[in-house]
């Protein structure tokens, strides 16, 4: 029977193992990446491919321009944020302190299982009846636009961003709490001078997280953004972020051909992109921690 102190080394040797690994895995799909993207920067200036707009692969001689897909990206990125940010945060409050104890308690789950939801059953609501009803609201040509994408990802990052924020406020110590109400502070003078600040550093890693999966989210803007690859010039748009691309044309592209790794380059600089955003965020959710403390 092991005792306590070979527990504890087994358990110190399997961690170390399955964090060797999970670190291998990374750089092979980093140097993968590396080694299926790079080589389309032999024929396509790098300047070119990531700040032209134009994306003709079965053009002869083929067009690599990945900036209108860049910018694609980046604005349903950030209309996901706009849209997503205010409504999880507001939820977790509500669900903090305006919602009755016995209904946030109900309430808490099915927020949390709406996270599970499927990203191809988010793109088909989007389809089906967002997209109708964008069409008939806004006399719009498509109803498969930017506004579409940027609402399905936001309905996708909300519940993440709720349910971990509603976590971090109900982790608040009470007695800071009970010590603003005791000197004569509203409860939502008390949430947002007090628990709102204590609480910054979990609403942030929400706020990673949610994004991230939006970031890389394939599926709804494959079905919901419209695949036009042109850079938008108002939300109404249609837009074809890097993620939709890669996921419509890597089945078409040749192995070995300048498509496949045009296409492989683009993983690449999404990859960077996230982990870019991830870095960052986590160095500001790092300082606002400290600086919360």
């Amino acid at each position: 029977m092991l005792n306590y102190r070979s527990a504890d080394t087994l358990f110190r040797r399997a961690s170390g193992t399955v964090a060797c690994v999970s670190v291998l895995a990374l750089t092979a799909i980093v140097l993968f990446l590396l080694a299926q993207g790079l080589p389309i920067f032999k024929d396509v200036p790098i300047g070119d491919f990531l700040f032209t707009t134009d994306w003709y692969p079965t053009d002869e001689p083929p067009v690599f321009g990945l900036g209108a897909m860049i910018v694609g990206s980046f604005a349903a990125a950030v209309l996901t944020a706009v849209i997503a940010v205010p409504l999880g945060v507001l939820t977790a409050a509500a669900l903090h302190c305006a919602v009755p104890a016995w209904a946030a308690r109900i309430l808490k789950p099915v927020i949390e299982l709406m996270a599970a939801l499927p990203s191809v059953v988010i793109g088909f609501i989007g389809m089906v009846i967002v997209a109708p009803w964008l069409q008939e609201t806004f006399n719009l040509p498509t109803g498969l636009n930017l506004f579409n994408a940027g609402l399905m990802l936001a309905f996708m990052c909300i519940p993440t961003i709720a349910s971990i924020s509603e976590d971090a406020l109900r982790n608040v110590p009470g007695a800071l709490r009970e010590a603003s109400l005791a000197l004569g502070a509203t409860r939502w003078e008390t949430l947002c001078r007090v628990e709102l600040r204590w609480a910054m550093g979990g609403i942030g890693t929400s706020v990673m997280l949610g994004l991230s999966r939006a970031i890389g989210e394939t599926m709804v803007v494959l079905m919901v953004a419209g695949g036009a690859g042109i850079i938008p010039e108002s939300i109404f748009d249609p837009v074809r972020p890097m993620t939709a691309g890669i996921a419509a044309e890597m089945a078409e592209a040749a192995v070995g051909g300048e498509h496949y790794h045009a296409l492989y380059a683009a993983g690449l600089l999404l990859f960077l992109i996230t982990f870019a955003f991830n870095l960052a965020a986590w160095y500001f959710t790092r300082r606002l921690s400290l600086r919360s403390a």
